[in-house]
Parts: structure tokens; sequence; C-alpha cells
């Protein structure tokens, strides 16, 4: 349609592992996203402005914050961006904490489409929450 921008989802990956981190960031961008990483919860909240549209894709175990931590920064700073939460072998306390906070977990190591079919669902919820598209300013 004329007159409607399409905008690209950024993936954001927050995972201290380069291989994790340079392997989903290939698979992202076959996939079609705009995709950024990040090796520490501090890099990313040194961050002067981040994306609107996209998803976190956010390790548990990170060093400094925990990822669940680093979500509550972010949710602090009013970051809305849907997250999905990635842990080895995660506890039923981390299942606990993380659907508390309304975080998906996939679980390491990431062998099947989970990762991939679980980014697509949440972009498409929080389009459906916040409408299909930007209207121009």
């Amino acid at each position: 349609m004329p007159g409607i921008a399409h905008i690209t989802p950024t993936i954001l990956i927050i995972d201290s592992d380069p291989a994790i981190c340079n392997s989903l960031k290939f698979s992202l961008r076959v996939e079609g996203y705009t995709v950024r990483d990040y090796s520490s919860a501090l890099e990313l909240l040194a961050e002067p402005a981040l994306p609107t549209d996209g998803c976190l894709v956010i390790d548990f175990h990170l060093p400094g914050l925990d990822g669940l931590q680093l979500l509550g920064a972010l949710r602090q700073r009013t970051v809305t961006m849907p997250a999905i939460l990635l842990a080895t072998d995660p506890s039923g306390h981390l299942r606990v904490r993380a659907a508390k906070a309304g975080v998906p977990i996939i679980e390491k190591p990431l062998l099947t489409e989970a990762l991939f079919q679980c980014i697509r669902a949440t972009l498409a919820d929080a389009r459906t929450c916040r409408g299909t598209f930007d209207q121009d300013q």
C-alpha cells in the first residue's frame, strides 16, 4: 500500500558467548531481521537509544546482571519490547521468575526452530497489541 512504510523488526541479542551471538545474528539476518548483538547487560544498558519495534533475546547467564535483572532494568527505563529468555537447564525457580516477568524461556542448546518460532509469535503478538503498522507522525 502506498504511504505505509514497512518497518523491519530489530532483534537485540544479549549473550556473552560470541559463537551463539554470531550464529543467531547470521540466522536472523537470513530470516530478514535487523540484528544487534551485545555481550553483556551493561553493554546494552549503555545504548543511548533502543529500537521500539522488535524483540529482545536475552541469555539468563550474563556477566554482571542476569537476564531477568537486565529485563527489570530495561522495564524501569520504559523499554517495552517483548523479550525471550535463553537458559540452559532452567530450574523451577527460574521458570517461576520468568513467568512472573511474562517472558518465555527457550532452552539451550538451540537445536530446534523453537527460538525462531517464538520470535515470530512474540513479534506477531506485539503487533496485534499495538496495531499492524505505525502511522506517520
